[in-house]
């Protein structure tokens, strides 16, 4: 699976911050929110719904 382009990232990421802004979300929790989505998918080009795996079940 290849990773999402940076239009892709940039649409989702902005998609996010919009439905936690609808959602009545306070301005530091949505400020944090959105730090932890960059984190985890921008700079190092990695696919978000990539890294979202369901739990292992033994």
């Amino acid at each position: 699976m290849s990773s999402p382009s940076a239009a892709d990232f940039d649409r989702l990421y902005q998609s996010h911050l919009k439905h936690l802004k609808l959602k009545g979300l306070q301005p530091n929790t949505i400020d944090t929110y959105a730090r932890t989505i960059r984190r985890a998918g921008g700079p190092a080009g990695t696919s978000i719904s990539g890294s979202m795996r369901s739990p292992r079940r033994n």
